[in-house]
C-alpha cells in the first residue's frame, strides 16, 4: 500500500473455528473502510496489523485452497 494512513477496521475481526484446534495460533482478519483486509496475530491483538488488497487476499486464498502452502503446516 502505499498510503501511510492506517485504515480504520470497519468489521470486527475474525479468526478461522480451527484456530481452538491448535492452541489458539491464529490469525485473524478484518475488513477495513477502503476495503482491505488486515491480518494480525490472534494472541497479539496490540501488535502490528498488515493490510493486504483484495486482489492479493484472493491471490493468497487460491494457492492456500489449490495446497500451495501446505508444507508450511506441521
Amino acid at each position: 500500500m502505499s498510503d501511510t494512513t492506517a485504515p480504520v477496521i470497519a468489521s470486527g475481526w475474525r479468526k478461522s473455528s480451527f484456530s481452538g484446534s491448535m492452541g489458539g495460533n491464529c490469525v485473524e482478519v478484518a475488513e477495513t473502510t477502503n476495503g482491505h483486509v488486515a491480518v494480525r496475530n490472534s494472541r497479539d491483538p496490540e501488535g502490528a496489523v498488515l493490510y493486504y488488497t483484495r486482489p492479493e487476499i484472493d491471490a493468497f486464498l487460491r494457492g492456500a485452497k489449490a495446497g500451495e502452502f501446505d508444507y508450511l503446516a506441521s
